[in-house]
């Protein structure tokens, strides 16, 4: 391949399945785009072979797509970057771009968690990470998106959140197609929490699916978690409208109930009986919810929460509990108001 363009119009730092499938987005609707990746090999693939053959396997990227391991080149020679990293490394990775990020940057999370250590949400850890300066630069894009039907270029619909309109009406502008429409909202940390707990909740109905329990439970685990992540959103000072939207309702239905979601896969071998470690041994990619179900636990500790099943999911996953006892002990709850938050 060539060597790599002065100028890129997207920059994406991540490579994982979800990253890829953002800069196959952008790039097909005619951004230069270039995908920054930690690993040499996948630089590799996509630059000679044309595809991320580690995470992504079976899509052939745009020409317009170009591949780099230098994160300094990938964040200053790009206007819009698209944030694309695991929750724990976050902030680390901020701190590596912050020398080559200048006032005309706008920085969109994509990544769905809460960190381990400081039970932030990945906006939080932006904030704080990074100078004031850029905060009304900053936007979280959240909702129901599969990576592999977005790189497939299957309609799928996604809301970016900014605290700053216009900067959201800009990405909205420069990321939506005919086949990937951006909603906006200035409710970041409803968007945020509504992306990063849908990943518990999809682990909790996988588990229920493992062991058999049928659609009922499915349906009432999906309507109880979504009341619960409600609870966290309004508790940190989010609109519990937005939890009826993509990035809450939306969201969350996709994860407990389609076949490509690693989280709701975590839950089905969980609930047959396999153990967390040889799960997790086994998979390539990320799956969010098992490292957030530990910091959703504390965070419920530390906000007053009720939220039974994010407890109940955090001790099968981390303290051993059985699955069928965990579900048994959902059900024999005290008795309350469905309405209740």
């Amino acid at each position: 391949m060539a060597e790599l363009p002065d100028q890129f119009e997207v920059g994406v730092i991540g490579a994982g399945a979800w990253g890829t499938a953002l800069a196959i987005h952008a790039a097909r609707m005619g951004h230069p785009t270039v995908l920054w990746a930690y690993e040499p090999q996948v630089v590799q693939a996509i630059e000679q072979r044309r595809e991320n053959t580690t995470y992504l396997p079976g899509f052939v990227v745009p020409a317009l797509l170009r591949a780099t391991g230098d994160l300094a080149r990938a964040v200053s020679t790009s206007k819009i970057l698209l944030t694309v990293m695991p929750t724990p490394h976050v902030a680390r990775i901020a701190r590596q771009m912050l020398p080559f990020l200048t006032d005309d940057h706008c920085i969109v999370s994509c990544s769905k968690g809460i960190d381990n250590e400081s039970l932030e949400t990945v906006n939080e850890v932006f904030e704080r990470v990074l100078p004031r300066r850029l905060h009304l630069s900053l936007a979280y894009l959240s909702g129901p998106s599969f990576a592999a039907e977005v790189a497939a270029g299957m309609p799928s619909a996604v809301t970016i959140a900014a605290i700053d309109r216009r900067t959201a009406k800009h990405l909205q502008k420069s990321l939506s197609s005919d086949r990937f429409r951006c909603y906006t909202s200035n409710d970041v940390i409803g968007v945020e929490m509504g992306g990063a707990l849908k990943n518990v909740m999809a682990i909790a109905v996988g588990t229920a699916d493992g062991l058999g329990f049928g659609h009922n439970a499915r349906a009432g685990l999906i309507t109880r978690g979504l009341s619960e992540i409600t609870r966290f959103a309004v508790k940190k000072g989010g609109n519990p409208l937005t939890m009826q939207g993509l990035a809450g309702m939306g969201d969350l239905v996709l994860t407990c109930t389609g076949d490509l979601s690693r989280n709701r896969t975590v839950g089905i071998r969980l609930g047959k009986g396999e153990a967390i470690g040889d799960i997790l041994d086994s998979m390539t990619a990320v799956a969010e919810g098992v490292l957030t179900a530990k910091s959703a636990h504390r965070l419920a500790e530390q906000l007053g929460v009720d939220a039974p099943i994010i407890e109940h999911t955090y001790r099968v996953i981390h303290e051993g509990l059985a699955p069928r006892a965990a579900l048994e002990g959902l059900m024999s709850r005290p008795l309350k108001d469905e309405l209740v938050l």
